[in-house]
């Protein structure tokens, strides 16, 4: 008991130094104290560029992932940007202009408005996007759609150093003041930032609610009890488990997920840095009966439990086994085959938290946690979370955005832990 006691109250002196510097307004949600006031622009100087890192390396857009042309698969990603506030110079009457990712147009529409608040009458200008002709250096991201040139519409050049300034606080993840004549942007690769918002589930995935119902993610509330695994490290038989919270929760986003398909003809989509159970399963596969179930603690864990490990989803390969529900209550879990792994687009991301820590969805076994490629360190580091809301009950209503704890434990964690354990996309961020 005193054990127990210490426990809690070290998790509450976690959670309290952990919660002081949120309280002063460093989460994503409304702060406290005083209003801040308006943040002072800077402009560019000519030749800077910010950040202050070459453009293709991942404190910036990042690497070049190669030319997209219109015959090429990789076409569909990119999208055409119809906003009426921007000018697309267009020259080649191709429309190319007009074509870029769905991250460089998400940037380049929010620096529009910034455009049109500073200057009244005043419209962005955009003289170059994607490139097909070849007018660029070997390994320029206007080939991907990953990059702008842009000016105003009025081409006043004592603009352009507020304009690079504007582009900067728009999101973009590299700005350049080029020369007098424009100003140079581009973003990471949409692979890249998949990882960015942690690891999240799309708003149609599914989980089992206690009592056999199911209930699509969208849908799913702090309190309700969703089937998850009864230990930590996914070695023991399924249960219920309530959901306290959601880590991020962002209904209108549309991100890059991976599709994990399985020979039990089940599937999982879940973004690239979220954490997921696996085993090296070959020898087991072949030396095991197919019908062998987790149906208790301790029953069949050894037969398998030594090759089960998390790791980020993007690493998750067929051949591989993954843990998914069986049985008539669906309780018990078994190993099947991955048969294959694919992107897909979806909308919505949703990252539950449960009191278990892992969650089952669309039937297969997940962790709760991503970024950081230890789902035991994700866990341990939750305690003083878990531990809040067994004390106040689940979060009820809760805002749309990122969790204010996982963002702070992120920031810390990028001070202490070393690059290698996160997500090798998700380190750009």
């Amino acid at each position: 008991m005193r054990i127990s006691f210490h426990l809690l109250t070290a998790s509450l002196c976690a959670l309290v130094l952990l919660l002081a510097p949120a309280s002063e307004g460093c989460g994503p949600g409304r702060g406290y104290g005083k209003r801040r006031l308006p943040k002072k622009l800077i402009p560019l100087s000519y030749k800077q560029f910010s950040p202050n890192v070459a453009e293709k390396t991942l404190g910036a857009s990042g690497r070049p992932e190669g030319k997209i042309t219109r015959n090429s698969e990789r076409f569909k990603e990119l999208t055409p940007n119809y906003n009426t506030d921007i000018i697309f110079k267009d020259e080649e009457d191709t429309g190319a202009d007009r074509l870029m990712t769905q991250r460089c147009k998400d940037k380049l529409n929010s620096l529009a408005i910034s455009v049109m608040n500073m200057w009244p009458g005043v419209k962005l200008r955009v003289t170059e996007g994607w490139d097909e002709d070849g007018h660029h250096s070997e390994d320029s991201l206007h080939y991907e759609g990953r990059a702008v040139d842009i000016t105003t519409s009025d081409r006043d050049r004592n603009k352009y150093a507020m304009l690079a300034r504007l582009a900067v606080e728009a999101g973009f993840d590299w700005v350049y003041y080029e020369s007098k004549a424009h100003i140079h942007c581009s973003v990471k690769s949409e692979h890249s930032v998949a990882a960015k918002t942690g690891g999240c589930f799309p708003a149609d995935a599914r989980v089992t609610l206690e009592g056999g119902a199911t209930k699509q993610m969208r849908d799913l509330l702090p309190g309700d009890r969703v089937l998850a695994s009864s230990t930590t490290d996914g070695h023991g038989p399924l249960l219920y488990s309530s959901v306290l919270s959601f880590l991020d929760r962002q209904p209108n986003a549309t991100k890059t997920f991976y599709n994990i398909g399985t020979d039990a003809g089940l599937n999982i989509t879940l973004t690239a840095a979220h954490l997921i159970f696996v085993s090296d399963c070959s020898g087991w596969w072949e030396e095991t009966a197919e019908e062998t179930f987790l149906s208790s603690p301790w029953g069949s864990r050894l037969s398998w439990g030594a090759g089960l490990r998390t790791v980020f989803a993007s690493e998750v390969q067929p051949g591989q086994c993954v843990l998914t529900s069986a049985g008539e209550s669906r309780s018990q879990a078994r190993l099947s085959a991955v048969t294959f792994v694919e992107e897909r687009r979806s909308s919505g991301l949703y990252a539950p938290l449960t009191q278990h820590g892992s969650i089952v969805v669309n039937g297969v076994l997940a962790s709760c946690y991503a970024a950081v490629d230890s789902h035991h360190l994700s866990h341990w580091v939750l305690t003083p979370l878990r531990f809040l809301y067994s004390l106040i009950g689940p979060s009820g209503v809760q805002d749309d955005g990122l969790h204010w704890y996982p963002w702070l434990l992120h920031k810390l964690g990028k001070m202490l832990l070393d690059a290698g354990h996160f997500h090798p996309w998700g380190i750009e961020q």
